[in-house]
């Protein structure tokens, strides 16, 4: 069952679009660049910030992540630098996204084009508290690539 809960957005440039879910059980909302020229180039291994016009007042205790389009990163290898950006609920400024193109070649994003996707979820907050031992499990201390290895 999906939950809607409201947020509110500023459209910090009158071009500016606001994010959109491509179907009902869309988990990402569509990004989409806004910026004055028509297009940006990213050269190949170059990183470049892509404005969206957009600022957020998400709710206490959601966050915002930004993920790749699985279009844009697996056709023409461009994605976000970060992987996944992390809009907080207290942030107030333009969300950006940082692309970078892996490909060899370079790529150009649209004026208008979708760029990436915006995720809103809940999450938790740790309060840490260092101990001398932590408990046993059954996975101990193995670590990268250890499940599934019998």
């Amino acid at each position: 069952m999906t939950k809607h809960v409201p947020v509110k957005i500023k459209k910090l440039r009158a071009d500016a679009v606001l994010p959109k879910y491509g179907t009902p059980f869309a988990a990402g909302a569509d990004l989409y660049a806004c910026m004055d020229e028509d297009e940006l180039v990213i050269e190949s291994g170059e990183t470049k910030f892509v404005h969206t016009g957009l600022s957020i007042e998400l709710p206490e205790g959601t966050v915002g992540l930004v993920y790749a389009r699985s279009g844009l990163a697996s056709k023409r290898g461009i994605a976000p630098a970060n992987k996944v950006g992390v809009v907080d609920s207290d942030y107030r400024g333009e969300i950006m996204v940082a692309m970078h193109n892996h490909s060899p070649i370079k790529q150009i994003v649209e004026k208008g084009e979708r760029v990436a996707q915006l995720v809103v979820a809940p999450y938790l907050t740790a309060d840490f508290e260092e101990v001398d031992e932590l408990q046993c499990s059954a996975r101990g201390e193995a670590g990268f690539g250890s499940t599934g290895n019998k």
